[in-house]
Formats: C-alpha cells, sequence, structure tokens
C-alpha cells in the first residue's frame, strides 16, 4: 500500500479565513455532455461527504454543549463548501439522469474502495454492496429509456457497463442480516476507517436525494421503482455504516470525517481534468486541512489525546478515480450469488430464513425493479431507435 509522505498536520487555510459570497457559491455548471463523466462523480461523491459532515456535527452538537459554537463555525463553512459543490450539476440534468450518475458513483467508488481496502472483510462487505448497485444502474436505465427516450450511455459515457447485478427483488433484507462485523479501532488500518466514512456518505446521500426525487414523479412505475431503491440505499446505509467502531468518541469520529475529507480532496486534485473544477478541489483541500487543525486541538482539550493516534502520521495513497471495469466484470461473475446470514456472506441456499421471509412480504404484490426491466436489454440510442429501425425494415 503506497503511502504520501505528507502529515496530516499542515494547516491549510485558517477557518477564519474561509468566506464564499453569493456569486462564488453559485458558478458555472459543468456540461453534461462535454465534461468527463468522472468530473460529475467527483462532484457527488464530494458533495454527499460535505453533507454527511454537517449531519455528523449537528447530532454531535445535540449531545455536547461545549462542542456547539466550535462545531457551528465548522458547519458553516461546510454548507457553503456543499453548495459550491452540488450547484455544479447542470440544470439539463432530468431527475432520471442525475439518477444515473447517482449510481455510477456508487459503482466506481465503491470498487476502487473494495480494491484498496487493506481488511478482506471489510472488502468483501463493498464487493457484496457493489452488485446490488451495479443493478440499480440497469433498472434506472430501463426506467430513463422508457419513460424519457434516453441512452443512459450520454451520462455513463461508456465508463460503466449496463447489465443486471445482483437483482435487486433479491436484495431485501431482514434488518437482522444487514449489520455487518465493525472494524476495532485500537487495530484498524487509517485507510478502512476512511474507507467506512466515505461509502456510508455516499449511500446517505442517495438514499436522501431518492426519497426527494421519488414523489415528485406521475409516472406509477417511477414511484414504485424509486420507493424500492431507496428501501436498499436505506440498507447500504445501515450496513456501511455498521463496519465503524461504536466505541469511537464523538469527536473521535469527526476527527477521523475530516480526515476522510482532506484524502478525498486530495484525490480529486490528483484526478480531475477540468482545471476550473481542480482549482475548486484545491481550494477545499486547503479549506479541510484547516478544519482538520480545528478538529486536531478539540481533540486534544477535550479527550487529552494525541491525533495521531488515530490518524498516524502519513497519508494513506490516493482514492483511484477511473474506470473499474475489469473489476466489477470480475466480482460479478463470482459474487452474484452471495447472499447474507447475520454478519456472513453465504451462498444464497444458506441464506437468513428472515430475509427471506421479508422478501416474500415486500414483494408479495410487485417488484417494481422487475416490471420496468421486464424484456429490457441496453442497446445503443435506446428502444424508441431499435423500434424505429424494425419498423423502417418492415416497410
Amino acid at each position: 500500500m503506497r503511502s504520501i509522505k505528507t502529515p496530516w498536520k499542515r494547516s491549510g487555510t485558517p477557518l477564519d479565513q474561509q468566506g464564499f459570497s453569493w456569486r462564488d457559491l453559485v458558478g458555472q455548471p459543468i456540461s453534461k455532455l462535454d465534461d468527463d463523466a468522472f468530473t460529475r462523480i467527483r462532484i457527488i461523491l464530494m458533495n454527499g461527504l460535505e453533507l454527511d459532515s454537517l449531519r455528523l456535527k449537528h447530532i454531535a452538537a445535540r449531545f455536547n454543549r461545549d462542542l456547539r459554537e466550535p462545531l457551528a463555525r465548522l458547519r458553516r463553512v461546510e454548507q457553503h463548501q456543499a453548495t459550491m459543490i452540488n450547484w455544479l450539476i447542470s440544470a439539463d440534468h432530468s431527475p432520471l439522469e442525475t439518477t444515473i450518475a447517482y449510481e455510477q458513483v456508487a459503482i466506481e467508488i465503491t470498487a476502487a474502495v473494495a480494491q484498496a481496502e487493506p481488511d478482506p472483510y471489510q472488502a468483501q462487505t463493498y464487493r457484496f454492496g457493489l452488485l446490488e448497485d451495479f443493478d440499480h444502474l440497469y433498472r434506472y436505465t430501463a426506467m430513463l429509456d422508457r419513460l424519457e427516450g434516453k441512452d443512459a450511455n450520454n451520462i455513463l459515457q461508456g465508463y460503466t457497463d449496463i447489465v443486471p447485478g445482483r437483482p435487486t427483488v433479491d436484495e431485501h433484507r431482514h434488518p437482522h442480516d444487514d449489520l455487518r462485523q465493525p472494524y476495532q479501532k485500537e487495530e484498524a488500518h487509517i485507510l478502512t476507517k476512511m474507507h467506512s466514512t466515505l461509502i456510508t456518505a455516499a449511500e446517505y446521500q442517495t438514499h436522501d436525494y431518492y426519497m426527494n426525487i421519488g414523489p415528485l414523479f406521475a409516472d406509477p412505475v417511477a414511484r414504485l421503482l424509486y420507493a424500492e431503491i431507496a428501501s436498499i440505499e436505506e440498507q447500504h446505509v445501515t450496513q456501511y455504516g455498521s463496519l465503524q467502531d461504536p466505541g469511537e468518541s464523538w469527536l473521535e469520529k469527526i476527527l477521523i470525517h475530516e480526515a476522510t475529507e482532506v484524502y478525498s480532496y486530495l484525490s480529486c486534485v490528483e484526478s480531475e481534468t477540468n482545471p476550473r473544477i481542480k482549482a475548486m478541489w484545491e481550494r477545499f483541500l486547503d479549506y479541510e486541512l484547516g478544519h482538520l487543525a480545528e478538529v486536531s486541538e478539540l481533540f486534544k482539550k477535550f479527550e487529552r489525546r494525541d491525533p495521531e493516534e488515530v490518524l498516524g502520521d502519513v497519508m494513506p495513497g490516493m482514492l483511484m478515480m477511473g474506470p473499474q471495469r475489469e473489476f466489477i466484470r470480475e466480482v460479478l461473475e463470482t459474487e452474484v450469488d452471495l447472499r447474507a446470514n447475520g454478519t456472513e456472506f453465504v451462498p444464497k441456499d444458506k441464506e437468513g430464513k428472515q430475509s427471506r421471509q421479508y422478501r416474500a412480504t415486500v414483494n408479495a404484490e410487485v417488484s417494481p425493479t422487475n416490471t420496468v426491466s421486464a424484456g429490457y436489454q441496453w442497446s445503443p440510442s435506446g428502444e424508441l431507435s431499435r423500434r424505429s429501425s424494425a419498423m423502417d425494415e418492415r416497410s
């Protein structure tokens, strides 16, 4: 595992020098078709991480009076960072196209994390969830084609395959089978801690997006589809969140979160191809180093511990933000039939009884994901183009 000789102690931009104007926050969005899809992947990923940082600090402040003001100061900047990032998504993305982009984030980033994860059990968990997001992409692609007549590959840009994964109809599990074994904070590598933070944040954002967007569709199948997949996203938040050690204190988790933001922004800087967006990543990297310095001081003040006990003194090598097609195909071929029984991954005939009963209940009347993709197979330009060509041939 390559490490970068960059200590976490680099100060970055001091918190009191981190400011925004409204024009600064709401700038020029990216191009839906001309910008590289991985620029949008980074945007969605980092928006999710910033929103999760806000969420964590809000909840922590409810439990600790002394932390309320310092966390409020940090949150104000993070709110504006999230705004500046999220407003980069252009208005010509339909909600379904944005959904396709969210699923591409889940697939490509989870695949990258699975390959970099040093803990075998945690890596297996990421591969398990990856195949479910992969199937969601296929179902939403069918919905996009059939509802809007659009080819999802215009968003995916050929980076991500459009084929079924673990069938969503089979992904519904009893909560008992969604919990995973947590890492042990004294033994786990910092990369393990950051990976679980990053993927939990990404899945949380996806869940919330689907819950907000789903009711706005008039099409009854689309409404059912979002309801079904939002439920799986909640399962994923449960799964990835349970990988973290519950014995970590509030400040320890916030410290890890800030380190994850530094690590992720640096990964974006190293891989970004759009110069304007890269400059934003560089700016926010310096901001997050400033946030990490602030939280490190809080950690020393209130817990009387050295942050290096948690973070170590070097930063792990950056996350590979690029296409993961060959790895995903291999996982799809070898692990699609895995299921969960408690915290373990097992062949599908060993799946827990509670999950089979739960699935029979939720799927009793209809499977929206099966309905939307019945007879569907992706092809360039979509079904309408195929039907038009077939009619021309017959005539």
